[in-house]
């Protein structure tokens, strides 16, 4: 069988595209999934033992409504995601480096679909949740991850307060 330059150029790049998709799959946060799924920032949270449910609103603006939350260590909370614009946007939970380097896959891969509990993408008018679980202090980070939202300013932080 024979390959053309082109051919050989669109094999290679599904397989990229293919890796890129398992490595967002899989993750990359610290303990891997032994551990319950813990990662720097927390884990899934189970609905039922969600306490607080806190409504956070995208907007064309490029801002989150609100974009600074306090939570307790330990907390589990229910985010209720509103897109209120006329584009698609996303919240996506992370530290700062994790969602740095996940812009970077997003300039590449614009139309990239999350299926991870601390990530919702959301067309116009529609609404979503994350459940999740600040089992540690510190800042945890969200943003806004399609082309151009982040660097407008689309971001927040969620504030863990120690037990």
């Amino acid at each position: 069988m024979k390959f053309t330059r082109s051919t050989i150029s669109q094999l290679f790049a599904m397989a990229a595209l293919a890796a890129s998709g398992a490595a967002f799959a899989a993750g990359n946060h610290a303990g891997g999934h032994g551990d319950g799924g813990e990662t720097a920032i927390g884990k899934p949270g189970v609905a039922a033992k969600a306490r607080r449910t806190i409504t956070i609103e995208m907007s064309d603006n490029m801002r989150y409504t609100p974009s600074n939350i306090q939570v307790k260590q330990g907390e589990t909370v229910r985010f209720v995601v509103k897109n209120v614009g006329q584009v698609k946007h996303e919240l996506s939970l992370g530290t700062e480096k994790e969602l740095l380097e996940h812009l970077e896959q997003m300039k590449k891969f614009p139309d990239m679909e999350h299926d991870e509990p601390g990530k919702v993408t959301l067309q116009p008018g529609k609404q979503g949740e994350i459940v999740w679980q600040f089992t540690k202090a510190g800042g945890v980070n969200f943003a806004c991850l399609m082309p151009g939202h982040y660097e407008a300013g689309m971001k927040g932080t969620v504030q863990v307060g120690k037990k």
